[in-house]
Formats: C-alpha cells, sequence, structure tokens
C-alpha cells in the first residue's frame, strides 16, 4: 500500500478501496462495502468550502430501480429508507476525517436534528449529499460535526444537523 495522498474528489472504485481498508492505511477509517456504502463518489472534498468554511464533501449516489432496498422496503410500495440516507451522512463525515489524516476507526456518535420531507423512489435518479463541517476536533479526541443535505434529483428532501462522527483507535470500549 502506499502513503494515502488527499485528492478533491474520489470515485466508486476508490471509495470500495476505502472500505476494504487500502485508502487511509489499517485501523483507519473506512467505508462499509456494498450494499451499505450509500456513495458511488464523491465530486468534491475540500477544507475551507460550506457553509460554515471549515470543509465540505458533496458526493453522489445513482439510482436504479434494482437498488436492494426497494425490494424489501416496502413491498409493492418501494422507497430508500430514510435511516441510509442519513446513515450516508455519518459515512461521509467519517470519510471526511480520515481524509484529513485523523487516525482510528470511524463510529456514528449521534445527531441533533434530523427532518424528512420527501423520499426516494425508483424512479429518481441521482442523490446528491452536502456535508457542511461546523467543527473537527484531531487531538485525543477525534471528532467531527457537521450539517448536511441529501437531494434527489435535485431537490432537498432532508437534513440532518449536528451529525457526529468520531474516530477511535481503539473500539473495544465503545
Amino acid at each position: 500500500m502506499t502513503a494515502f495522498a488527499p485528492q478533491n474528489s474520489y470515485s466508486k472504485e476508490e471509495l470500495i478501496a476505502c472500505g476494504k481498508g487500502q485508502l487511509f492505511g489499517p485501523g483507519n477509517a473506512r467505508l462499509p462495502l456494498p450494499n451499505m456504502l450509500m456513495v458511488d463518489r464523491i465530486v468534491e472534498i475540500n477544507k475551507t468550502g460550506g457553509k460554515f468554511h471549515k470543509g465540505e464533501i458533496i458526493a453522489e449516489l445513482d439510482i436504479s430501480p434494482d437498488l436492494w432496498f426497494f425490494g424489501c422496503h416496502f413491498e409493492s410500495d418501494p422507497v430508500m429508507p430514510g435511516c441510509l440516507g442519513l446513515d450516508a451522512m455519518w459515512q461521509l463525515v467519517g470519510f471526511y476525517l480520515g481524509w484529513t489524516g485523523a487516525p482510528g476507526r470511524g463510529r456514528a456518535l449521534g445527531c441533533g436534528e434530523v427532518k424528512f420531507s420527501g423520499q426516494v423512489l425508483p424512479t429518481h435518479k441521482k442523490i446528491t449529499y452536502h456535508i457542511h463541517m461546523k467543527r473537527v476536533m484531531n487531538s485525543k479526541l477525534v471528532l467531527g460535526i457537521a450539517d448536511a443535505e441529501m437531494s434527489v434529483d435535485g431537490r432537498k428532501i432532508y437534513e440532518g444537523n449536528g451529525l457526529r462522527v468520531g474516530l477511535f483507535t481503539s473500539t473495544d470500549d465503545f
């Protein structure tokens, strides 16, 4: 494995490599692997953007009627579970922490507020996630706090405020 060199975008193959521990190194942040990986690409990641100017991620997921969750949630009324959109936003906050070079394995720690104002159906084409980092702590405690939006086909349908993710070098006592 070569040393990690931050990029400002990532392909699906690179995100899967992250899930296999090949991006940030052993024992460090990983994304889940498919089917739980809820992102197809990161189109922008930086340390100065977003509405708080402390970093942002813009990522996308392509929608197709054969995505796994449409077949089981709900029968004859397929819809993407809202928790998967929320999880995607946590996934991206954890990825951001690993991207900054912070050590440890990621764990979602909660959020302040979640609002759903729409749904994802098999007829939709693309989800866009926009993560706005509010605070990044990288000392004994590695913690990222962010606000995020999820849009489907250009319409904002989910908001998550105060999303918290930590990185831990030992998860035995977590």
